[in-house]
This record gives structure tokens, sequence and C-alpha cells, in this order.
């Protein structure tokens, strides 16, 4: 139906796709759209499982996204990166799924080129931005380390972040936020929960 109105294209990002036929998988090949896997929040909807084994064999852009807050709690990058490598070794009864090295790319390159953005973001190479994040692997948890892609998809952590730099200026330093008070924010973050939960009882009290 959405190719009859012409939605599917290369500008399209699809989320979640996780009641694809295989006839559908190879339509979103064969018009280019991107598609963004969300296996946290799909988990915690119990929504599905996006086919992304037979997405990225049909060469399809598979990026990763969080979702929002109310499917996800904690929109922790990290942690939809190493799901995404681990589930459908389950869910398929295969280790050879979605190998770390696909993950991480799904969490970078494939993240800046479902974004249009495939020559500014996602690479360490001259004339693209540099956002960079680099990681504390002196921690205990992730000695002793044989590969670093295969540990930053598997064992590390958003806490585990040393320095993050977006495009050039750095706002994590030594795992601190620069400019931002975070208890400031997440103050006023707990206030805004209390006056929705007013309003929520306010509405009950109603009907």
């Amino acid at each position: 139906y959405l190719d009859r109105l012409g939605v599917l294209g290369p500008w399209l990002v699809a989320a979640h796709c996780v009641w694809l036929s295989d006839r559908e998988v190879g339509l979103l090949a064969e018009r280019g759209v991107k598609v963004v896997h969300c296996p946290v929040s799909n988990l915690k909807l119990g929504a599905g499982v996006a086919p992304v084994p037979k997405m990225l064999e049909r060469g399809v852009t598979v990026a990763l996204g969080t979702d929002g807050a109310c499917s996800n709690n904690v929109l922790d990058v990290l942690e939809a990166v190493k799901l995404a490598a681990l589930l459908h070794k389950g869910v398929c009864r295969d280790p050879s799924l979605i190998k770390a090295e696909e993950a991480f790319r799904m969490a970078t390159v494939n993240g800046a080129a479902a974004l249009g953005l495939g020559g500014l973001l996602g690479k360490l190479e001259p004339g693209f931005k540099a956002d960079l994040v680099a990681f504390d692997f002196s921690r205990p948890h992730l000695k002793p380390l044989y590969d670093e892609i295969s540990h930053l998809v598997y064992a590390a952590r958003s806490r585990d972040v040393k320095h993050l730099l977006v495009d050039g200026r750095l706002v994590v330093e030594d795992g601190v936020f620069k400019g931002l008070d975070v208890e400031e924010v997440t103050s006023k973050a707990v206030r805004e929960k209390e006056k929705l939960m007013r309003r929520l009882e306010e509405a009950r009290g109603r009907c």
C-alpha cells in the first residue's frame, strides 16, 4: 500500500519494521528504504522482532535506535548495540548471525547513512566531522582485551565513556558533562514528572 502511494524510497527512514513479510523485505531493498532497528523498545513492548538478518542479506541499510523513554527507559545506545548483536543469535539459534562488526556498523556508518549524512558522519576519515567517543578500557570488566570492536559491542557500557566530542567540541571530559548541570536537569525532570502525575490523578478524578 505504501509503495502504491509512492512513500517508499531512499528518502524514507522506517522504524521498527517488526512485521515484515519476505516480500516486503525485498521491496524495502528495491526502493532503498533505510530501516532503524529498535530492539530494546520492541522487546519491552512485546511488539515483535525485526527480521534484521534477512534485511541485511538483501542489502537494506539497517541502523539502530532507542525509541522513546516510555518504551526504553535509559535510551542507552550501547544497550541497543549489544542486544542487536545478541537477539537473532538466540531467536534463530545461530551464533554466526549479526557479528559484532555488523552491530557496530549499524550504530555508526549505517546510522549516518539513514540520516542522509553518510558523507559527514560515522567514520574516522579526513573530511568527516569529529564526532568521537573515547572509552576507558582500563576498567576491570574490560580486561583482558582481545578485540576492540567486540569489546565495545559486548562488554562496554555507557559509564565507560571517558571523553566525547561532537563536531570537535568536547562535551564530556573524564566522564563528566561540560557546560551542563546534571543535578539541575535531573531535579527538573523529577518536578515535571510530579506535575504530570498530579494532572493524571486530576483527570482520573473527573472520570
